[in-house]
């Protein structure tokens, strides 16, 4: 039987608080992929990036029974993986791999060799232009884009206002702008 996504996620965590480990797995095989991606983007070192992802999960289950989730369980889990990736910055110094691999995560697509090779040059320039980019504009552009969410969540996430986050997309994005445009100098 199908079931709304929000109800669904609703129902996992009330599971996942009575110590159903089935739903654990149906919200780990839910949001892995989702989650993978974006730490890869946060991180740019797979290896890194699934460390994150794991400990995002490992966590959930040590506080299954006291675990409290207001709105949306996605929203949740990528708030936690935003704060893990800032905890390993700190703890490293912000030093990050200039050219993350992405042959790990996107290996499960299902693509022919020349859709791989225009993918992968895509995100080698992709990757180049947000490297221009200051740590939170390019941590705003990717939570905006690539974890669908609005600047409201954004803000939450960050600690800042709605403005500051509208002002650091709207930067970020001129800025990428710019470097598409062959204004930015590599």
């Amino acid at each position: 039987m199908w079931v709304y996504p929000m109800l669904e996620d609703k129902l996992l965590v009330w599971k996942l608080r009575r110590a159903h480990v089935d739903a654990l797995r149906r919200i780990y095989d839910k949001y892995k992929t989702d989650l993978l991606k974006l730490a890869v983007i946060m991180t740019r070192d797979v290896g890194q990036a699934e460390d994150v992802v794991q400990d995002v999960f490992l966590k959930l289950a040590q506080s299954y029974g006291r675990i409290t989730i207001r709105g949306n369980l996605r929203n949740y889990l990528v708030t936690c993986l935003v704060n893990r990736v800032r905890s390993l910055r700190r703890r490293r110094g912000h030093r990050q791999p200039t050219e993350p691999d992405w042959t790990g995560v996107l290996a499960s697509e299902s693509l022919r060799p020349e859709h791989w090779a225009v993918l992968n040059e895509q995100m080698h320039q992709l990757n180049a232009a947000l490297e221009h980019l200051p740590p939170e504009q390019r941590e705003v552009i990717t939570l905006r884009f690539e974890a669908g969410m609005g600047y409201r969540q954004i803000a939450r996430i960050q600690n800042v206002s709605i403005n500051t986050v509208q002002g650091r997309y709207r930067y970020g994005m001129e800025k990428l702008r710019s470097f598409f445009n062959g204004e930015v100098t590599e």
